[in-house]
């Protein structure tokens, strides 16, 4: 098919309640959608990153300037999903840029061939369970409340969010409160230095599933030191940034689990890429997520259906973060979401809930 041209979209989704890490507060969602057209029809995509650089080195109009002038220019004459990763090789970085760009291109194919994103990543599953991200909070009962609220709702894993001075305390209160049978996990995004190793080890007595990136992303050396003084099984985030890193961190022994973000890994069939190697090396893997909306959403809960995806992922439910989602919401049913069965994504945006969001749009044509 060709490429016609490419919207981006520029919203603000509320947040229901503010959202603590380790690297900051969001109140609002700011963030870029992706509209490709092409002479068979139209697709979505969207660009996981934040509006500072304080996750990865990407951010909101870093990736709009860089799609505007080398990613979108490049996509010219015959182009489908799996084109799009070769063709803007020679540009280095920007991989939640690429993501979401091919995440278009890819969602524009699929629907014009009839096909959903899930048969065409390999699902294996009609509807995955849902764990949920717990934010770092002001109080223990604040946090207490906030967790009892979510077991309530059929959560199947529980994820609470740890920096220096919120960690040990935060996980034996929610241990003490709602018991050993709840799955429960910790995630620092890079908080901790390999100096705090005896500090995390103090973790290990409430038989966690994993701490998620404890030390910085490209310290995969010193993760496999933290390995042989911790109990917990770790799980790289931030480090892993596609197959090839992910087999690295492996073979280092620097994680025992891989979480899997496509927007940070390049898109989609990097991230099928990564599974596949972590299911070679019997590596537990689940989907990670960025506060999507439904739009991301829809892709996520597809490749969470695969069958190396073995963990329940934070691809939680639109009304944990929104009061209000850009697509049909996604509803969680006995702690699951149905993978969308469509073509492509399965879902598409409402024209009124998107321009109610939408700040502002720029068309860039081929």
């Amino acid at each position: 098919m060709k490429l016609t041209g490419v919207e981006i979209r520029w919203i603000e989704m509320p947040l229901k309640s503010p959202f603590r890490t380790s690297f900051g507060t969001q109140t609002v969602r700011q963030l870029l959608l992706l509209r490709a057209v092409t002479d068979e029809g139209e697709g979505w995509g969207e660009c996981g990153a934040l509006v500072d650089p304080v996750y990865s080195p990407e951010y909101v109009e870093g990736c709009a300037d860089v799609l505007r002038r080398f990613f979108v220019p490049a996509l010219t004459g015959p182009v489908d999903g799996i084109s799009v990763a070769p063709r803007l090789a020679k540009f280095h970085g920007h991989r939640m840029a690429k993501a979401a760009l091919e995440m278009a291109v890819l969602d524009a194919e699929l629907r014009a061939r009839g096909v959903s994103f899930g048969r065409e990543l390999g699902a294996v599953r009609d509807r995955v369970p849902c764990g949920v991200s717990v934010g770092i909070m002001n109080s223990i009962p604040e946090l207490l409340d906030a967790v009892g609220g979510y077991l309530d709702e059929g959560y199947e894993r529980i994820k609470l969010k740890i920096e220096p001075g919120w960690d040990v305390e935060p996980v034996r209160a929610v241990r003490e409160r709602f018991g050993d049978d709840v799955l429960l996990q910790v995630d620092a995004n890079t908080a901790y230095t390999l100096g705090d190793a005896r500090h995390l080890a103090k973790l290990d007595p409430f038989d966690l599933l994993l701490i998620e990136q404890p030390l910085a992303e490209e310290e995969l050396l010193a993760h496999a030191e933290l390995a042989k003084v911790v109990r917990t099984p770790i799980c790289l985030d931030e480090s892993i940034t596609s197959a090839s890193s992910a087999a690295d961190a492996i073979r280092l022994g620097a994680c025992q689990i891989v979480n899997i973000k496509p927007s940070r890994v390049g898109g989609y069939l990097e991230a099928r890429r990564i599974h596949d190697v972590c299911a070679a090396h019997n590596v537990a893997v689940w989907v990670g997520g960025m506060l999507e909306t439904g739009i991301g959403r829809a892709a996520n809960v597809a490749l969470a259906a695969l069958p190396g995806c073995t963990l329940p992922g934070d691809t939680s439910a639109s009304g944990r973060y929104y009061r209000m989602d850009i697509t049909e919401p996604f509803v969680l049913d006995d702690g699951h979401l149905t993978v969308p069965t469509g073509p492509g994504l399965g879902v598409t945006p409402l024209p009124d809930a998107l321009d109610a969001v939408t700040v502002k749009t720029e068309w860039i044509p081929l």
